[in-house]
């Protein structure tokens, strides 16, 4: 403060003494005031604030570092709304553990007897041992293959059945207790396709291949669904025997399944065979099958039956 007041006196002074000296003498007429001399413009000077440039601003060490700002993508990218394209379905849009079967279509019925001649296209495995896995020796104990038609009228299925030693005595529905295939078929597919339980449109169907031979009697019995369960004498059946080699041909009606039969329409199905070694009992020793996981009280191990045309 004592700073400022000295400075002012100062210029008070300087400011005096150049007045006196720029006053006429002797009380004449004022002359022009000529330009203020440097000396008083460079005073003038210190007087008039300066505009100075403010200190950068310093960002405080706690903000967070500025955001980098991403690249423009160089890709299309599809509308949050935009409809995608739908799957193409297949002849077999889902798949099950149990396998994909075809049936050929038959625009003549089948020679029921025990020959394939007039059956086209290739046989399918049917060796998964499901049961008795012990019991079963090798092929040649218990093996088996099958081939699959249609028509409007029948389901046909035929079988090649390898057995060293052939044993059925039991009828009815024990019929599984001797030398026998069978047929599983689930006639609503998609309607229950992830139930794991039987239903009124699963079927099991056994054939006997004669007792107490080949060329005996045929029996044929339907055990599920329980309320249609009994003997049937509407299938029709056929066995070729050779050692240890049958042929066997089967066709099934559809009304037997409920069924009204149409190209690419498809069931759940497998199909399985039984073996009994043992002469004078009435025992299933072991089971293969065409559905390498089959249980029979869940359809969702079988496979799938397309009928083709």
């Amino acid at each position: 403060m004592k700073h400022k007041i000295s400075l002012w006196v100062g210029m008070s002074v300087l400011i005096l003494v150049a007045l006196a000296c720029n006053l006429p003498v002797g009380g004449g007429q004022p002359t022009a005031q000529p330009t203020p001399n440097a000396t008083l413009t460079a005073l003038f000077a210190l007087l008039t604030p300066v505009a100075t440039t403010p200190p950068p601003v310093i960002a405080s060490p706690t903000a967070a570092p500025p955001t980098a700002v991403p690249p423009t993508p160089t890709t299309a990218v599809a509308s949050p709304t935009a409809t995608l394209p739908q799957p193409t379905l297949t002849a077999t849009p889902l798949l099950r553990t149990g396998g994909s079967f075809k049936a050929v279509y038959f625009s003549t019925p089948p020679k029921l007897d025990g020959v394939w001649d007039e059956w086209p296209g290739s046989a399918y495995s049917c060796e998964n041992v499901v049961f008795g896995a012990k019991e079963r020796k090798n092929r040649e104990d218990l093996g088996c293959s099958f081939r699959v038609g249609w028509d409007s009228t029948y389901l046909y299925v035929a079988y090649k059945i390898y057995d060293d030693t052939y044993v059925q005595e039991a009828s009815g529905a024990d019929l599984y207790k001797g030398d026998s295939v069978e047929i599983l078929l689930d006639a609503d597919l998609y309607g229950d396709w992830n139930s794991q339980v039987l239903s009124g449109d699963d079927y099991q169907l056994g054939i006997s291949l004669g007792r107490p031979d080949p060329e005996g009697t045929k029996d044929v019995y339907l055990w599920f669904p329980r309320a249609k369960a009994g003997s049937r004498d509407d299938v029709k059946v056929a066995v070729a025997a050779q050692e240890g080699l049958y042929r066997v041909e089967v066709a099934v009606p559809w009304g037997l399944f409920g069924v009204k039969p149409a190209t690419n329409q498809q069931f759940g199905f497998a199909v399985s065979a039984s073996d009994n070694d043992k002469p004078g009992e009435k025992v299933q020793q072991s089971m293969v099958s065409s559905a390498p996981f089959r249980r029979l009280t869940d359809p969702t191990t079988w496979g799938i039956l397309t009928l083709t045309r």
